[in-house]
């Protein structure tokens, strides 16, 4: 786990969950760009991912360990005794759904940035009845995520340093696959489970890899008192990748302030 703390006098703590096939280190920007706004950040690398153990690359044995791995940074985050946000991109927009389903935090919001949701290209029908019997027999068989750098961003700069990036993970376990769907199911049928917090959802217009569509539809069914959804017309997955990403910042900042104001926290 690692801590970044803000410039000055923090007014709250952002803790900030990575997608799939990803790690901490690709979210440089975003974390100065919290970081010199005033605002402390808590990451770390999801299990299977990034700088965690090479042996289990690619593979979780239950969608549940990303659950506790992420409780345990939202429990550091309190000791600043601040506001504590919740920010998940992708898989780790799920995350952080599934995690507001199962558990009552103390967070004072939380942005989804292009959730999982469902899949622009899932796996053949067949493939897809055919992993059911490998998720039995053969839980870690890796197999090609079918995933680019090129789908995830048009920031040329953010897909030539992800093209020599040796922690990018490029197979996934069969295991991980079913938790995956099992995890979106679960977000779908969980709606009322889940802990009325302020939210923003931001998605990519130009999503190439989650379907914009289911995003919507859970947005439009979630039982929230307050929810904010907004759309990036030409953006790809990674929104805060994107040439458009200053701008998506500073919608997501405003979010979060106007929810410091709401509780009296900042005036």
């Amino acid at each position: 786990m690692w801590k970044w703390e803000a410039e000055g006098e923090a007014k709250a703590v952002i803790v900030i969950v990575h997608g799939a096939m990803e790690h901490h280190r690709r979210y440089g920007w975003l974390i100065e760009m919290w970081r010199s706004s005033g605002f402390h950040v808590i990451m770390s690398d999801l299990p299977g991912q990034g700088m965690t153990s090479r042996a289990n690359r690619g593979h979780i044995d239950s969608f549940d360990e990303y659950l506790m791995e992420v409780k345990d940074w939202v429990q550091a985050a309190y000791r600043y005794n601040l506001p504590v946000f919740l920010l998940g991109h992708s898989m780790g927009g799920l995350i952080s759904i599934r995690l507001l389903q199962e558990e009552r935090l103390d967070i004072a919001g939380v942005i989804l940035s292009s959730p999982c949701l469902g899949l622009v290209k899932p796996p053949s029908k067949l493939l897809d009845l055919f992993s059911h019997v490998l998720n039995v027999f053969f839980p870690t068989l890796r197999l090609n995520s079918g995933l680019t750098v090129q789908m995830a961003t048009r920031n040329e700069d953010v897909r030539e340093a992800d093209s020599n990036d040796s922690l990018y993970v490029t197979k996934v376990s069969v295991r991980w696959y079913r938790e995956l769907v099992h995890g979106i199911k679960l977000a779908f049928q969980n709606m009322e489970k889940i802990q009325d917090v302020p939210m923003l959802v931001m998605q990519g217009g130009d999503d190439k890899i989650v379907r914009k569509e289911h995003v919507k539809e859970w947005f439009n069914r979630v039982p929230l008192s307050e929810k904010r959804y907004k759309e990036w017309p030409k953006c790809y997955h990674e929104i805060f990748n994107e040439p458009e990403r200053e701008e998506v910042f500073e919608y997501a900042k405003d979010f979060v302030l106007s929810q410091l104001k709401a509780i009296g926290y900042i005036v």
